[in-house]
């Protein structure tokens, strides 16, 4: 018994280090992005916006004047960032910052009433969201349709192989998408199912040249179509179905085993 107890408690605790092991490569193995933008959609258009960047390519591609150097007081820029990101169509809630190569970066996880509406927000009019649902196809655009802003402080010596990102989380099967390899004129597929991720050198997001063309050729689009069932629905009906079958097999084998005790022949008492 205690041996049995001790390889169960061994085998929790290799398969947690190594989770940890491979949750560890895959973030030493990720790409270090000058600008991520990470988008939650949800099938109603509210959406939840993570945005990770250094200081200096905020200003370079939205014209948000920060205090780039280290000096800097953090909770002040933290301060000024969710100032900048606030907004009727955006709801700003942490805010973190840290220090890489020698450049602050800063976290803001943005919640998003209508996605469609987002653009109305100063930081996000760069950009056009398009949520359309035609029969059992839904439809997911956004469209860069702004060149970058002029910086209005000096920027650093950038070094040529940073990457800008857009990442897009979907709540249903994916049926199209039109991402790319970095440098490579392929598709790139979708990860974990329905994760996309749009990426672009910096140098030439700069330059304002498309990240991607639309079905339709129409450039600086990154679309993509989904089913109009989420994967949740999908799933908490599957187990509806599951269950209610469990149910439904355990009810017949309770009226098994009370009819086969209804049927077997009493035992009489014996006659002295």
């Amino acid at each position: 018994m205690h041996s049995r107890l001790r390889a169960a408690l061994l085998a929790v605790v290799v398969a947690a280090v190594t989770g940890a092991c491979a949750g560890g490569a895959s973030r030493l193995l990720a790409p270090d992005y000058e600008y991520e933008e990470d988008l939650t959609l949800s099938m109603d258009g509210s959406a939840t916006v993570i945005v990770n960047a250094s200081m200096p390519v905020l200003d370079a591609l939205k014209g948000l004047s920060l205090r780039t150097d280290l000096a800097a007081r953090s909770d002040a820029l933290r301060d000024e960032v969710r100032a900048a990101y606030e907004s009727p169509y955006s709801h700003v809630g942490r805010v973190s910052t840290w220090v890489r190569r020698g450049r602050r970066f800063v976290g803001i996880h943005i919640t998003v009433p209508d996605i469609r509406t987002l653009p109305k927000a100063p930081l996000f009019s760069w950009a056009k969201y398009e949520l359309d649902a035609a029969g059992e196809v839904v439809t997911f655009r956004q469209t860069l349709k702004q060149t970058p802003s002029k910086p209005s402080i000096g920027l650093p010596a950038w070094r040529g192989d940073e990457i800008v990102a857009f990442r897009l989380h979907l709540p249903a099967r994916i049926r199209f998408q039109n991402s790319r390899y970095l440098d490579r004129d392929e598709s790139r597929p979708t990860s974990r199912g329905n994760i996309i991720t749009w990426e672009q050198r910096l140098a030439d997001r700069l330059e304002a040249k498309p990240i991607a063309y639309g079905e339709d050729k129409t450039p600086d689009v990154m679309e993509a179509r989904m089913d109009r069932e989420s994967i949740l629905f999908r799933t908490l009906w599957l187990f509806g179905i599951a269950f209610a079958a469990a149910l439904l097999v355990l009810g017949g084998l309770i009226w098994l085993t009370m009819r086969r005790g209804r049927d077997e022949p009493q035992d009489t008492p014996a006659v002295h």
